[in-house]
């Protein structure tokens, strides 16, 4: 198995995708908005404690999803492998926790931190919210490199406190989260778990931690929702999520203010814009298109309203890597100890994109032209489950304060991808459900 590539440099010749129709959407009144985010909160709580009893028992999947079952840990042996993977190895290096370690952008962050010498821990449950397999073998190249990864549940404050007990973290990077938007229509109460009370259970520990560490966290471009200004920026409103995916991100954004501001926590939450790449997530459209194509299946292409073009800013994932390693580089130290504020914090969000929207039927044709078959096409309304019809990121504060530049365009970024995918698969032996 091939180990993870080194950051691309090669140049983008990106093509700008502008909406024929934008406009700034006025501001609510404070106390509209505060009504529209305690229905919110309300909601998401509602559906995680008072599921209805009549419905269907959830499957043993769900459960996984949702367990705290935490994998042996602790002792003499498990302290040693902990210490040595978080060891600094160089001279301004950072002690990192990487949550999501075994995910797609958690496994890239984790390797690039390990590459320039920085000490590293993960912690991943490995669910099974797409094939455990892949997040296997991703554990098994970030440990030939030295990074151990701890299996177990962001909500296991036991083990979380006994991670901080062990090593004094300079940085957390919160990569863990239930991802996609139209799984939460199945399952809602995987994203509450995760997304809201996972992120409370971080924040919990750090701000209780002596020093506390300065956090680096996933947020999502999906928290635009409605928004039709484009670029998005990221002082657009978010008040308009279009799935619970986005909600519980937007509540994640608005949880970090409350910890900044109460404990004096330094946080960063950084907005994904449909990340792509090798070792990626199946559930994404890119990868399950080239597993069907290559299997002669049809594939769908959504449109939306009167024939409108369905677009993504798609962002590489070395480019994303980048962003992440100059957040966590730029973040300043928290100001609070032992649970106490001791003076203002850092609090900032950025928009980690492309700038360059593509049609998805664009990337339905570089595909053909990689993988040198044609697609079977199926053309289908957008629908109602929390897909938008577009992203389009902003990138200019993070391009201020993060040094951020997105140097892959799509079709170089999908060549790698498409490498990746038949080395790793090959005959197709190996699943990519």
């Amino acid at each position: 198995m091939k180990q993870l590539s080194h950051i691309d440099n090669t140049p983008s010749t990106p093509g700008k995708f502008k909406m024929e129709k934008s406009y700034r959407l006025r501001f609510h009144s404070p106390l509209a908005k505060l009504t529209f985010w305690s229905f919110v909160f309300l909601g998401l709580i509602l559906v995680f404690f008072f599921r209805s009893p009549s419905s269907s028992p959830p499957a043993p999947s769900d459960l996984s999803r949702r367990s705290l079952r935490t994998h042996s840990w602790g002792g003499p042996a498990w302290e040693k492998r902990v210490r040595s993977s978080t060891r600094v190895r160089s001279e301004h290096g950072i002690s990192v926790l990487v949550t999501g370690a075994a995910g797609f952008v958690g496994t890239h962050v984790a390797a690039a931190l390990r590459r320039r010498g920085d000490g590293v821990i993960g912690l991943d449950n490995f669910n099974d919210y797409y094939d455990p397999a892949l997040k296997r073998a991703r554990q098994a190249l970030l440990e030939r490199s030295g990074v151990f990864i701890v299996e177990g549940d962001i909500n296991d404050l036991a083990l979380l406190n006994k991670l901080f007990e062990v090593v004094a973290f300079t940085h957390v990077m919160h990569l863990a989260a239930q991802a996609g938007v139209r799984y939460a229509m199945e399952n809602p109460s995987s994203y509450v778990h995760s997304n809201i009370a996972g992120l409370v259970s971080i924040l919990e520990v750090c701000k209780s931690a002596n020093p506390q560490p300065a956090i680096v966290w996933a947020s999502s471009s999906s928290v635009y929702g409605l928004n039709t200004k484009v670029p998005f920026s990221e002082k657009d409103r978010t008040d308009q999520p279009a799935s619970l995916y986005a909600a519980t991100k937007k509540a994640g954004e608005e949880i970090a203010h409350t910890y900044n501001h109460i404990y004096g926590l330094s946080l960063t939450g950084l907005r994904f814009f449909t990340v792509y790449g090798p070792w990626g997530r199946p559930d994404m459209a890119y990868f399950f298109f080239t597993k069907d194509m290559l299997k002669g299946k049809s594939i769908p292409i959504f449109e939306a309203a009167n024939h409108g073009t369905v677009a993504r800013d798609f962002t590489y994932i070395d480019d994303i890597v980048k962003g992440c390693l100059a957040a966590l580089d730029t973040a300043e130290k928290s100001t609070g100890s032992g649970g106490k504020k001791k003076g203002a914090a850092q609090l900032r969000v950025f928009n980690l994109g492309n700038t360059s929207p593509v049609p998805v039927s664009d990337l339905v044709s570089i595909l053909e032209r990689l993988l040198k078959v044609k697609a079977k096409r199926s053309i289908m309304k957008l629908p109602r489950n929390g897909d938008v019809q577009f992203t389009h990121a902003n990138i200019s504060s993070a391009q201020r304060e993060l040094g951020y530049k997105p140097t892959t365009d799509l079709q170089t970024g999908l060549k790698k991808f498409v490498r990746w995918y038949l080395s790793y698969y090959g005959s197709g032996k190996k699943s990519s459900q």
